[in-house]
């Protein structure tokens, strides 16, 4: 957590004004929290993610649970949550999911703060008034607006058919709350992006992760601590899009593709056969190859010759550590 959250206050101008609003701002601000984790060193994420993680995270259910997001709590050990008033509460990892990039905190003392319902963020329109809103209050909730809803996909092997996109961006965005005019939660705050919004302008903003996204998994979070679906092929190949080309940016150590001999600066060309030119393709072309295990045979370009190789794909959660059920 930041040792002075007042570095990133949001200016007045900018905050939610409470007689804007037919529900108590003040209380369903409450229910965010700010979030510490800590993560071994010799865990997957470490190197990427680091040891010590700092975000926000929202009170979904009076029980005591806790919607974040995932990368805040992949692979920890220790979770802390802090709420407005000051207290620190300890808490476990629930779940982490890969597929939404969801993760799920569970408090071990009690929590007197209301939650905060969940709300549709498939009704949610562009241009649509939006409070993005980090752990402590008026001071760190930001008025924003809805820029863009379109799909998003990540080098990681991460794809939303439906992401927001809000603007202007939060500075403490990771695990925020998305809350809509009637104080409802509509998606978790993800990455700070410069996005293009429907009129082809760049402008500074944050992806959100939409609600919408958690019903039909939360079942199998809070039993088993991930979902019950089959899990997707994955090649541990960071691919980023570059001038119309796919190039393989990184490779996570010992992974799939790096076991196969992929490089780094290969040009990903086609995916069994078939040609891709996008991220989102790329993945989707993948993942319709079988579930995680199977074959994925790739055609690159290396060093300006043409190479073919075969991924014997994996579980990227067999990588990494599970959370302790209790």
């Amino acid at each position: 957590m930041p040792d002075n959250p007042d570095e990133w206050e949001i200016p007045a101008a900018n905050r939610p004004k409470a007689g804007d609003f037919a529900f108590d701002l003040e209380t369903t601000l409450s229910a965010v929290f700010a979030l510490r984790s800590e993560i071994p060193e010799d865990a997957f994420t470490a190197q990427v993610l680091g040891t010590e993680r700092m975000g926000n995270g929202v009170l979904i259910r009076a029980d005591g649970l806790v919607l974040t997001i995932g990368y805040l709590i992949a692979e920890a050990e220790t979770v802390w949550l802090l709420s407005n008033d000051g207290d620190a509460i300890p808490a476990h990892v629930v779940a982490y999911d890969h597929n939404t990039g969801f993760g799920l905190v569970q408090a071990l003392a009690k929590i007197t703060a209301p939650p905060v319902p969940l709300g549709n963020s498939h009704s949610a329109g562009m241009g649509d008034p939006v409070i993005m809103a980090g752990h402590g209050g008026q001071r760190h909730a930001l008025s924003a607006w809805i820029a863009a809803k379109r799909e998003f996909a990540g080098y990681w092997e991460y794809l939303l058919d439906e992401a927001i996109f809000t603007t202007p961006p939060h500075p403490n965005w990771g695990g925020a709350a998305l809350l809509n005019s009637e104080g409802e939660l509509l998606g978790i705050g993800s990455l700070f992006v410069q996005q293009i919004d429907e009129y082809d302008t760049q402008v500074d903003g944050n992806m959100v992760v939409p609600i919408d996204i958690l019903d039909p998994i939360l079942d199998d979070l809070l039993k088993f601590g991930k979902s019950q679906h089959p899990q997707r092929p994955w090649l541990g190949a960071y691919t980023a899009e570059s001038d119309g080309q796919l190039i393989v940016a990184g490779l996570a150590e010992d992974g799939p593709a790096e076991s196969a001999d992929v490089q780094t600066g290969d040009v990903v060309l086609a995916v069994a056969g078939e040609s891709v030119n996008d991220l989102a393709a790329m993945l989707r072309k993948i993942w319709s190859l079988g579930n995680a295990g199977v074959e994925v045979p790739l055609t690159l370009l290396r060093n300006g010759e043409i190479t073919d190789v075969s991924i014997s794909s994996s579980d990227r959660m067999l990588y990494m550590k599970s959370p302790k059920m209790h």
